[in-house]
């Protein structure tokens, strides 16, 4: 080919840090995006529900389900003895829970039984005709009613010191001491949870799991049929929605399924009814958080002493690193002198919560965000300007030390904060807000600018590793292949942008398949935002493979040294030879080049003793900000969200177009946990928000009246991360925080801002209305102390 002809395609479409859509967006739209519930079902597949106790804590003393199994239509009832191996999915190794309860049940909902039928109508409805009797058992639903009978814990509990905070607290110029409640979230996915498993020869069974963890359930499955994990297949091409509640409670599903699929010979599908789902499956932590601090007269921190205490459901599940990670985002961008953090991870007779968008982090953040808020309006400040005292110093500085002892090396919130003040006219709207609440009588405004300052990797050490299996074929197309999976969040079109820019050549060439354990095995979850740093550079490591043999060839067939060969916009040069990359590849095959690779890549740096509370569990910190602007009416307590400012550090993005929509979507999500999502358990122990009907996600009609989201665009990660690229998909969920706040102002100028008005979340209209008439009585205590004085 001339060179003329190159020119004309000198670049490739999609390369690394290139906008391009999400690979089935289009698909999204028109309803082609297969999921498991659209897949042709094999012939004579069967249907399974749970029989779900209606107890909270009770001993079962008998279970007849003779009219269970008779109903027409029903197959198989399966109950805990039932399992072929081990009864438990417990994902801790705690063995502490069941697939199926078979002597007690520990919450309202709890599986006892499995029906699996020729309909999906059929199993729900004789699962219902069950008669179980029971033994009542005291139960308690809430972090406070735990204390009173014992405070019994899940998991063990974590330590986090740095300091002497008992003594700076003494010593403090300023002390405050308080309590927070920080309230659970539903992960409300459009597509619920769903299995169907088909079985093979021998001991083999193939599962399709809408699940981010795919291992794991392989594990989970050959562990409850008692098989190995070579006997067990799992695939996942797409999930409608993770966000951390399919990473564990996938596995119930997957095991029922197989289980019954091997003893019927039979394909079994399982997807929960809306209600059931919500009922059964663990949703994020809320937690209770008991805080003191001291503090000078400029409002900075010299200490800080908080305990996090979080339901946790009746099993560990997740509960131990989701509590770790609230003590290591207890200081969010701030830093502490002296602190002391600790966990207590407490048993409810609730559904075990599980991971969720953040994993903890954003709990732990919002304590450290009262906290502050705390000191403003107790000195009369801007908050902004006690959190601008607080930050963490710039590298050299002597306040660069997290309270896990890691050194903060890549801080940028400085320039983050500052840069979105000046761009977003901070001061001076928050100045016309102030005059604006002077004379209106219903309607207040309120504003704030909070940072975000997220740790990057999973602090389970041995996660932090993927793989990837890539194919370059006779024709030039690419098989990829890789351990993480797709929930929305773009990662498949992301690891191709990095192939298509390791090969350049156009990214139509990449094809994109589903995960499977059969290709890609021990893979991690799809979790704490490392998705594209893991499988970006395990698949840009299968790359480097095929390239490395791909210049040999070329050194030994033309003679030409290794630096005069180069993979250029859909060619290869071989010296002065430009030969197009199909060409090349046919040519390397013909001399018998291996053209497959597998990739792999663990994070370098991290390390972390839990015992001692110290180490460096995250590779690296991302930052961001937002400022929000409300209006709430005081006599309803209802409120609106008018304009959201945002700059985000995402590093240098693989891929901006797909960035933004996390960021906002991200945003939108956390506005969701802070204000209308609220999970309420009645006195028997039964969640009453389990549907559409009672739990409340924010609309499109919730979202900013204005949305303004930019990019860091300088930003870089200082580490060598995939392109310098940074994790998005956790970090700007927390950027929604400044909504929590900015409601918080508008309530505090009831009362002249001369209290915290100590909003918990969700900060629903109605607690916005009670904090008001809170304030209100004691402004008029207080007024009317002062006239008894004078």
């Amino acid at each position: 080919m001339d060179r003329s002809t190159f020119e004309d395609r000198k670049t490739i479409s999609a390369p690394m840090h290139a906008s391009l859509r999400h690979d089935s967006a289009h698909k999204h739209v028109a309803g082609t995006a297969d999921y498991i519930d659209d897949m042709p079902e094999p012939e004579g597949t069967l249907h399974a529900a749970l029989g779900m106790s209606d107890r909270a804590h009770a001993d079962i003393l008998a279970v007849d389900l003779s009219a269970v199994k008779a109903y027409p239509g029903v197959v198989l009832v399966l109950t805990g003895a039932d399992m072929p191996g081990v009864n438990d999915i417990s994902p801790s190794g705690r063995h502490d829970e069941p697939v199926l309860a078979e002597d007690k049940v520990e919450f309202h909902g709890q599986a006892i039984f499995c029906v699996i039928a020729e309909t999906r109508d059929i199993a729900r409805r004789a699962a219902r005709l069950a008669k179980i009797d029971y033994r009542d058992l005291p139960h308690w639903t809430d972090v406070t009613d735990t204390f009173a009978h014992g405070a019994a814990l899940v998991t063990e509990p974590l330590t986090l010191k740095r300091g002497d905070a008992e003594a700076a607290l003494e010593t403090a110029p300023h002390r405050l001491k308080g309590q927070m409640r920080v309230g659970g979230q539903d992960h409300f996915y459009l597509e619920g949870h769903i299995a169907l498993a088909v079985p093979g020869e021998d001991d083999e069974v193939t599962v399709w799991s809408s699940t981010q963890h795919p291992s794991e359930v392989q594990h989970m499955v050959g562990h409850v049929l008692g098989v190995p994990s070579n006997a067990v297949t799992v695939q996942v091409r797409r999930m409608g929605g993770g966000f951390g509640g399919k990473e564990t409670q996938s596995n119930q599903f997957a095991a029922l399924a197989a289980v019954a699929a091997k003893k019927l010979n039979r394909a079994v599908k399982f997807r929960p009814d809306r209600d059931e789902d919500m009922t059964a499956t663990g949703k994020r932590h809320d937690f209770l958080v008991d805080y003191e601090a001291g503090y000078d007269d400029e409002g900075r921190i010299q200490a800080v002493k908080a305990n996090y205490a979080a339901r946790c459901g009746y099993s560990s599940d997740l509960s131990g690193p989701v509590t770790d990670r609230a003590l290591f985002h207890a200081d969010n961008a701030y830093f502490y002198p002296h602190v002391l953090l600790t966990s207590q991870p407490l048993k409810t007779h609730t559904v075990s919560n599980t991971a969720f968008r953040g994993f903890g982090g954003p709990q732990g953040l919002v304590g450290g965000e009262r906290i502050i808020e705390e000191i403003a309006y107790a000195l009369g400040k801007d908050p902004l300007e006690i959190r601008k005292a607080n930050f963490y110093g710039l590298p050299g500085s002597d306040r660069v030390l997290t309270p896990y002892h890691q050194t903060v090396e890549d801080n940028i919130i400085h320039r983050i904060v500052d840069e979105l003040e000046a761009s977003s006219d901070y001061q001076a709207r928050r100045q016309e807000i102030l005059a604006f609440n002077e004379t209106s009588r219903v309607i207040r405004k309120g504003i704030a600018l909070t940072p975000v300052k997220f740790g990057i990797s999973f602090t389970a050490t041995w996660y932090n590793q993927a793989g990837a299996l890539v194919h370059v074929y006779q024709d030039g197309s690419i098989h990829l292949n890789h351990g993480g999976t797709e929930m929305g969040q773009g990662l498949f079109t992301k690891v191709a942008q990095v192939l298509a820019d390791a090969f350049q050549v156009d990214i139509s060439r990449v094809k994109i398949t589903a995960t499977t354990t059969a290709k890609v095995p021990n893979t991690s979850a799809t979790a704490a935002s490392s998705g594209s740093d893991l499988n970006g550079m395990a698949a840009y490591d299968a790359a480097r493979q095929i390239k490395q043999r791909l210049v040999a060839f070329a050194v030994e067939k033309w003679g030409v040294a290794p630096e005069d060969v180069a993979f250029v916009p859909h060619h290869v040069r071989v010296g002065d030879a430009l030969i197009p990359f199909a060409d090349f590849v046919k040519q390397a095959y013909m001399a018998r080049v291996q053209l497959s690779a597998a990739g792999f890549y663990k994070t370098p740096k991290i390390h972390w003793d839990r015992a001692k509370g110290m180490g460096t569990p995250f590779y690296y910190f991302a930052y961001g900000a937002s400022v929000s602007e409300v209006s709430i009416d005081t006599l309803t307590g209802e409120y609106l969200v008018d304009r959201v400012d945002i700059l985000h550090d995402v590093g240098r993005s693989l891929n901006p177009a797909i960035d933004k929509g996390q960021v906002e979507g991200a945003f939108v999500q956390g506005m969701g946990w802070l204000t209308t999502e609220e999970l309420w358990w009645d006195g028997k122990g039964r969640l009453r928000t389990h549907a559409p009907s009672t739990y409340k996600i924010p609309l499109a009609s919730d979202r900013p009246k204005i949305f303004n989201v930019k990019l860091a665009e300088w930003a870089e990660a200082a580490e060598p991360t995939i392109g310098r690229s940074k994790a998005v998909g956790e970090p700007p969920f927390m950027l929604a925080v400044s909504v929590l706040e900015a409601l918080s102002m508008a309530v505090a100028s009831t009362a002249g801002y001369r209290q915290c008005p100590k909003l918990d979340a969700p900060a629903t209209p109605e607690r916005v209305l009670m904090a008001i008439e809170w304030l209100k009585a004691q402004k008029k205590s207080k007024d009317e102390l002062s006239a008894g004085q004078s």
